[in-house]
């Protein structure tokens, strides 16, 4: 989880790859409307985002039991409650870091819907974790295999599915 630009993608596919579970990326979820969007510069509200929510939450239910690694913004408290109400084993790693790296990210990514003006309605609407969600945060600016390491050892053992 995190704002746009903190390398969920990157890093949801590495810590998948590592291990050896799907990886779902969230954007494919949305709605052809919910795109449109977010590329003319216009922050989703949460009526938007509800059935977009819903079928990551039906992927993450699907995959109970054998794992999965989707990436999911998941900002506020209320987006993650719905998902755990769907899948209630979820761990959530929120990728953190600085508003200008972040944005320095955003600015130079190719090929992406999210635009950098967006950033700081993310950052404003950004609820990080709280003490009582199955979670950690993780610090982006290392690198990829780094915050891939870090992500790993904050989920701690867990077995290998396949």
């Amino acid at each position: 989880m995190g704002v746009s630009g903190t390398g969920k993608t990157t890093v949801g596919e590495l810590l998948a790859e590592r291990l050896h579970v799907p990886y779902a990326e969230a954007d494919d979820f949305h709605s052809p409307a919910n795109i449109d969007k977010m590329s003319q510069g216009v922050p989703l509200e949460d009526a938007d985002r509800w059935p977009w929510l819903d079928a990551i939450g039906a992927w993450a239910r699907s995959r109970a039991g054998r794992g999965g690694v989707v990436s999911c913004s998941a900002l506020k408290r209320s987006y993650r409650d719905r998902l755990r109400a769907a899948a209630p084993e979820l761990f959530f790693l929120h990728l953190t870091g600085d508003r200008a790296l972040i944005a320095d990210r955003l600015a130079n990514r190719q090929g992406h819907f999210m635009p950098l003006n967006l950033l700081d309605s993310q950052l404003a609407t950004l609820e990080p974790l709280q003490e009582d969600e199955r979670g950690a945060a993780v610090p982006v600016n290392p690198g990829p295999d780094s915050v891939t390491a870090l992500a790993l050892a904050a989920l701690g053992p867990h077995p290998r599915a396949g």
